[in-house]
């Protein structure tokens, strides 16, 4: 299993600030990450990776964040698209894996359209949140494509097709650089498409193409549990940080040690238990999946949204955890240079992508659980 060293978490907390500032995460992150394990991970062992299991994904992510959750979320999701792009068919994976894992951002939403040309589609769009797309080699689209014009795909184009609109100015996980990119009239061969449901269902071309169980994996419980790694990595650190500030920190006026203080004591004992039950919470989810998968089993809608709610959990309570610390750590934790504010501010920003959204998540667990009606679309 890879482990993520000290010293590399080390160095992402140093370049955390410099991360913010640029809006994009520094020359060196990028370097370090294509020189270590972690780019190969989940690559297919019939291109030079590791082909691990799909959950040895999870803890280096969370790891990371302990340094820097913007980090965290944009090495991550390299990561995890190297991924989903072993589910496109053959021809499509020995074109971008030539030459081993490539830096290739997802912005997933059918935002664009493709209109049916002679070997493949001719697509335009704009498409929003593409993490870490300043330093891409290819990019993964969704888009609406067929005849009537309603058929999701997510399509594969290289970097130098795609535009770069610079429109992320944002309070937290300024890091990842999650810019807007714009396609005009792109031509996508047929090879470079994929379905949704295919990939959604586990059932991708490159699910047959490899032995390993990974690419079984539905998409968006893949998807959710891994971006809800840095929200409780992120919470993990802040709960340590302030366990130290506590043992530190003298109130002003009154000139007591805040260690001395119950109030602060049952805060940190609440923080860590209510960390502890997510990461029960997060094996048990994972333990249910890995023994369909690894019985080769399709994972029912049911149970994939019910790995939704999940990490959405996950990331509603570390929010939460993390809020409640904040408030018991005084004023100066708000300074910039301070890493608690900044935690703060990345989880918040995390809490609001899509698949966390909590009511959504919950409804669509309970109405398939009672089988009542859900789109047909609906990302699960």
């Amino acid at each position: 299993m890879l482990t993520i060293s000290d010293e590399f978490v080390a160095c992402l907390a140093q370049r955390a600030a410099e991360a913010e500032e640029l809006r994009r995460l520094p020359d060196a992150t990028i370097a370090d990450f294509r020189a270590g394990g972690l780019a190969r991970l989940l690559l297919p062992a019939r291109y030079g990776g590791a082909q691990a299991p799909f959950p040895a994904i999870l803890q280096p992510v969370r790891r990371m964040a302990h340094g820097c959750a913007s980090s965290a979320w944009t090495l991550g999701f390299y990561t995890l698209h190297n991924w989903m792009l072993a589910l496109f068919g053959e021809q499509a994976q020995d074109e971008v894996f030539a030459d081993g894992p490539v830096l290739c951002p997802a912005p997933l939403a059918p935002t664009g359209r493709g209109v049916p040309v002679d070997g493949g589609v001719r697509l335009s769009g704009r498409w929003s949140w593409a993490t870490g797309i300043m330093a891409a080699d290819w990019v993964m689209v969704g888009a609406l494509c067929g005849a009537d014009g309603m058929d999701p795909v997510l399509a594969l184009l290289p970097a130098e097709d795609v535009a770069v609109e610079d429109v992320w100015h944002t309070d937290g996980m300024r890091g990842t650089g999650s810019h807007d990119v714009v396609v005009t009239d792109a031509i996508v061969p047929e090879h470079r498409l994929v379905k949704v449901a295919d990939v959604y269902g586990g059932t991708s071309p490159g699910a047959a193409l490899h032995d390993g169980t990974a690419y079984r994996w539905p998409m968006v419980p893949a998807l959710a549990l891994l971006a809800a790694m840095p929200a409780l990595g992120a919470a993990e650190y802040v709960a340590d940080a302030f366990a130290t500030r506590v043992g530190e920190r003298v109130l002003a006026y009154s000139g007591v040690a805040q260690k001395q203080q119950p109030a602060a004591q049952i805060r940190l004992g609440d923080a860590r238990v209510r960390l502890r039950a997510l990461d029960g919470l997060l094996a048990d989810t994972v333990a249910m999946i890995e023994t369909k998968v690894d019985a080769g089993e399709r994972i029912p809608r049911s149970m994939r949204a019910g790995a939704r709610v999940a990490a959405a959990h996950i990331v509603h309570e570390s929010r939460a955890v993390v809020a409640d610390l904040l408030e018991s750590s005084g004023a100066s934790a708000h300074f910039l240079h301070n890493p608690l504010q900044r935690a703060k501010r990345d989880i918040d920003v995390i809490s609001g992508h899509v698949v966390f959204d909590y009511d959504v998540s919950r409804e669509l667990a309970g109405a398939l659980e009672i089988g009542a009606p859900i789109s047909p679309i609906a990302m699960v």
